[in-house]
């Protein structure tokens, strides 16, 4: 499912969320122009999530930076499609200091529950995946009954419809907590880190965001 806008109310221009997106865009820009490959992988390695480096070596500061780098032209556009579409809302319902520091601790937290299940994983973990994950955990909680106009596959055809927004995005936690758990099992029986997408770290932030969405404003009732 792809979110395509929703109708959550929002009477503020939402200025940190369209900074935290140019935020990422100009970082994904000094990693297009890095020079060489070699080059990118000096950036992926100094500001990327190592979990081994985290907690033998004490590089805290990775969890946050590893929020403003991506792996490819899909990864940033996918991240920055549902940060466009939802974040404008909490940002409006939160205020915008509040949001910001939201979001850096929610990628913060998420990159951390990805760290704390994977410990041994020496591959560079990247993105503002968890991030936004804790955005859409606050808007689970404050507009549950928002409508998501989304697009669907269905086999060869492609449907669009509105979605309640604790349907959409109870579907997408599901996928997230079923395969990290897949993943984490098939790395406890082939004793192997295993790349790809950090699941723990999209489940982590969306309960960040769920857990603290209460004491930052109350649940918007239904509306249509």
């Amino acid at each position: 499912m792809i979110p395509l806008r929703d109708n959550a109310p929002s009477k503020k221009f939402p200025a940190i969320n369209w900074l935290i997106i140019l935020a990422n865009a100009y970082c994904f820009y000094r990693e297009l122009t890095a020079g060489s490959p070699s080059a990118l992988k000096h950036i992926i390695d100094r500001w990327a999530v190592v979990p081994p480096l985290l907690f033998h070596h004490g590089e805290w500061y990775r969890l946050l930076t590893a929020t403003f780098l991506h792996g490819g032209w899909l990864h940033i556009a996918s991240n920055m499609l549902f940060l466009y579409i939802f974040g404008d809302a909490i940002e409006d319902k939160i205020g915008h200091l509040k949001y910001l520091f939201f979001y850096l601790f929610a990628g913060v937290v998420a990159n951390f529950a990805q760290a704390f299940m994977t410990p041994s994983a020496n591959i560079p973990m990247l993105g503002a995946s968890g991030a936004i994950a804790g955005v859409l955990g606050a808007y689970f909680f404050f507009y549950p009954y928002a409508r998501i106009l989304t697009l669907i596959p269905i086999l060869f055809f492609i449907t669009i419809r509105e979605v309640p927004a604790f349907i959409f995005l109870g579907i997408w936690f599901f996928l997230q907590t079923f395969n990290g758990a897949m993943a984490l099992s098939t790395q406890l029986i082939t004793n192997h880190s295993i790349g790809g997408i950090a699941w723990w770290a999209h489940a982590g932030g969306f309960m960040y965001g769920i857990l603290l969405a209460p004491m930052l404003g109350s649940r918007t009732s239904k509306y249509r």
